[in-house]
């Protein structure tokens, strides 16, 4: 096993290329420091479909470990709207239109904003 460790910005970097080669789509970056002691950045991002879903989650983690980066954890692979990626500094939510839009996770780092019942979002 690589045990090579890469920055955060560089993660983050090999994040956003990574969704943008795959073609993730209505990709988000959130950072979170200082909110949370989990993790740094939480990433949202759009798969066409489920299978487009799961795709977008195995090339990251297989681009995440070609960098020396082992993912933390991966849930909902099997079948899922909804593949998360803990990458550790970096946790990753890959998603339906449909999933994405029902869980909103967004919204729920939006703490510095008051809580609207009918947003455009």
């Amino acid at each position: 096993m690589n045990d090579t460790v890469i920055s955060p910005p560089a993660l983050e970097a090999l994040v956003r290329e990574t969704l943008e080669d795959i073609k993730a789509q209505d990709t988000v970056f959130i950072d979170v420091r200082g909110r949370t002691p989990v993790t740094d950045l939480v990433v949202v991002t759009t798969g066409t479909s489920r299978r487009h879903v799961q795709a977008i989650a195995r090339i990251l983690v297989e681009t995440a470990k070609g960098e020396g980066v082992s993912p933390v954890g991966v849930e909902g692979e099997q079948g899922s709207d909804w593949v998360l990626v803990d990458l550790g500094d970096v946790v990753v939510h890959v998603m339906t239109a449909e999933s994405r839009e029902f869980y909103r996770l967004e919204r729920l780092w939006q703490m510095d904003e008051p809580c609207a019942s009918n947003s455009s979002r």
